[in-house]
């Protein structure tokens, strides 16, 4: 199997920054659709506080590691000949322009724009996680982007 390594140049001690912070917004964003249904079905103000620090969370460390993601785009010619990785980027533009929305809209009052918008944003922003999610690992699987390739290729010792 011969695959050319595209090694991401945002990286620490060998590792890419993009997909190692991307977690953490992608579990609060994923987390604030659940915080949602449960305050559409409790009324629980204590859900309302739980959606916006989720939204918070999510928007704002969605743009922390975009930056990363974006630096390697601008810097390595070879994710950027990828059409897998133009539509990673539009699509995550999307989703981090519906979570500041999202966030920004409840920050007056965090219960007071749950439902409907609320509640439909973060819907609407789980789908694009998901369709993103697949690209940005579409990019690791199937170009090796961030991918230390010459490792993947040895073979496993034998005991």
């Amino acid at each position: 199997m011969s695959m050319e390594a595209i090694h991401s140049q945002i990286k620490v001690f060998g590792h890419p920054i993009h997909p190692g912070l991307i977690h953490f917004p992608v579990a609060a964003l994923l987390g604030l659709i659940a915080t949602d249904l449960a305050f559409l079905f409790t009324a629980d103000p204590f859900w309302a506080r739980a959606s916006l620090w989720l939204a918070g969370v999510g928007a704002i460390g969605g743009w922390i590691a975009s930056v990363a993601g974006l630096l390697d785009m601008l810097l390595v010619s070879q994710i950027r000949r990828l059409i897998t990785a133009w539509c990673h980027a539009m699509l995550a533009v999307m989703l981090l322009s519906l979570a500041t929305f999202n966030w920004m809209l409840r920050l007056p009052d965090a219960a007071a724009q749950i439902i409907p918008q609320g509640l439909y944003l973060s819907l609407l922003s789980g789908l694009l996680i998901i369709v993103t999610g697949y690209l940005g690992g579409r990019l690791v699987y199937e170009h090796a982007v961030g991918v230390n390739v010459e490792d993947r290729l040895q073979p496993d010792p034998q005991p």
